[in-house]
C-alpha cells in the first residue's frame, strides 16, 4: 500500500510540472495594434509591415524609450531629447547628450515615422529599426554600446516579463530593443490638428487670418511643405546660414556627392508650433525669423533650390502675409499628440 501511494505522489508531482511547464508556455495574447492611416497621408512604409506593433511590443519600446540606463552615465535616454510636450524635440539649438555634450545638430521631433522614407537630417537612416544603435553609441549623444545596455537591464523582472510578452521568450537581444522602440515610434501618429477637423468637416473654420495663410501658404511654402505631412520628404539646400563644423556637410555626408553639400530632409510643419529653434542646426528662434530670412534673402549656392534661384534667392513675403502663414501653421498643432 505505501508503495502505491509512493508512486502515486510521484505521478502527481511529475502531472504538476507538466502542467506548469504548459502554463509557462501558453502564449500571451498580444494583438497588433492597427494603426489607420489618417485620410490623405500616404501609405505606410515598407519596414513597417514586417515590424507591426502589437501591445506589448509597443509597451517595452515606450519602456525602453523612456529608460537612461542607454546611456553610459545613466542619464540620458530617448526621452531626453525627444520630450512629448514638445512635439518629442526638445527646444535646444543643438542636442545635448551625456556630460552636457553638444550635438552636430538640432533634435527632430518625432512623429508620423510609420509614413516617412528617410530618418534623420540628412536621410542616412532608412529604416526605423537601425536608428536606435546611433545615439546608444555617439560620444555626444549616449556615449555607451548596446551589449552595456543588455547588461544593465537583463535582470530586472519588468524587462524580463515584458519580453517574454512581446517575443514569447525573455531573451534581451540588441534586434528586440531596436524593433520594440521603433513599433513604439510607429504609433506615434499626429492628425488631430485643427487643420484636420477642418479638412474634415469636424464642424470648425478656419479664421479670417488663417484662411488667408492657407492660400499664401499653398503658394510660397507647399512646393516643399506638401501632402498630408506637410513635407514632401526631398533633400533641399535652402540657402540657410552654414553650420561652422567641418564636420558638416548635409545630405553629402551620405552620399559623397558635390551636388548634395548642405541639403537637407525638408521637416515637417506639423506640430512645429513647438518644436522651436529651427534649422539643422536651430539657426533660427522663431518662424518669424524663418519667414523674415526668406524674405530678405538666403545664402547663394550653386545647389541652392531652383524655386529659390528662379525668385532671386529669396521668397518674398509681406508683413500680412508672414502674420498669416504663421496663423495657419499654428493650425498644424495637435494638442492631444503633445499632451498639453
Amino acid at each position: 500500500m505505501r508503495q502505491v501511494l509512493v508512486i502515486i505522489s510521484f505521478f502527481l508531482v511529475l502531472l504538476s510540472c507538466s502542467r506548469d511547464d504548459v502554463s509557462e508556455q501558453i502564449p500571451y495574447d498580444n494583438p497588433e495594434i492597427p494603426l489607420g492611416i489618417p485620410h490623405g497621408f500616404p501609405p505606410l512604409n515598407g519596414s513597417v509591415n514586417g515590424n507591426k506593433p502589437t501591445r506589448y511590443g509597443a509597451e517595452l519600446g515606450k519602456k525602453l524609450f523612456h529608460e537612461k540606463r542607454f546611456s553610459g552615465n545613466n542619464t540620458i535616454s530617448c526621452a531626453s531629447c525627444h520630450n512629448r510636450s514638445k512635439a518629442f524635440a526638445d527646444n535646444n539649438i543643438q542636442a545635448i547628450g551625456i556630460n552636457g555634450r553638444v550635438g552636430l545638430r538640432n533634435t527632430p521631433p518625432i512623429q508620423n515615422l510609420a509614413f516617412m522614407k528617410f530618418y534623420n537630417w540628412d536621410g542616412n537612416i532608412l529604416q526605423l529599426e537601425k536608428q536606435p544603435l546611433v545615439p546608444i553609441i555617439t560620444h555626444e549623444e549616449m556615449n555607451s554600446s548596446i551589449l552595456e545596455v543588455i547588461r544593465k537591464i537583463r535582470d530586472e523582472y519588468e524587462y524580463k516579463d515584458l519580453f517574454r510578452k512581446a517575443f514569447g521568450d525573455e531573451d534581451i537581444t540588441p534586434d528586440r530593443i531596436y524593433r520594440s522602440i521603433a513599433q513604439y515610434e510607429y504609433t506615434l501618429i499626429s492628425a488631430n490638428s485643427k487643420y484636420d477637423r477642418v479638412k474634415r468637416d469636424k464642424g470648425e473654420t478656419f479664421t479670417e487670418n488663417e484662411e488667408r495663410g492657407y492660400q499664401t501658404f499653398k503658394i510660397k511654402c507647399a512646393s516643399c511643405h506638401s501632402t498630408e505631412l506637410f513635407t514632401d520628404q526631398s533633400f533641399r539646400n535652402v540657402g540657410f546660414p552654414l553650420n561652422p563644423s567641418a564636420e558638416e556637410a548635409g545630405r553629402a555626408r551620405v552620399t559623397g556627392i558635390a551636388a548634395d553639400f548642405m541639403r537637407f530632409r525638408v521637416p515637417s510643419l506639423r506640430n512645429v508650433e513647438y518644436t522651436a529653434p529651427y534649422g539643422s542646426f536651430g539657426q533660427f528662434p522663431t518662424l518669424r525669423a524663418v519667414l523674415d530670412y526668406f524674405d530678405n534673402g538666403v545664402l547663394d549656392a550653386d545647389n541652392l533650390d531652383p524655386i529659390l534661384k528662379e525668385n532671386g534667392n529669396r521668397i518674398p513675403l509681406t508683413e500680412q502675409e508672414k502674420q498669416d502663414i504663421i496663423s495657419f501653421i499654428k493650425t498644424l498643432s495637435d494638442s492631444t499628440f503633445v499632451r498639453k
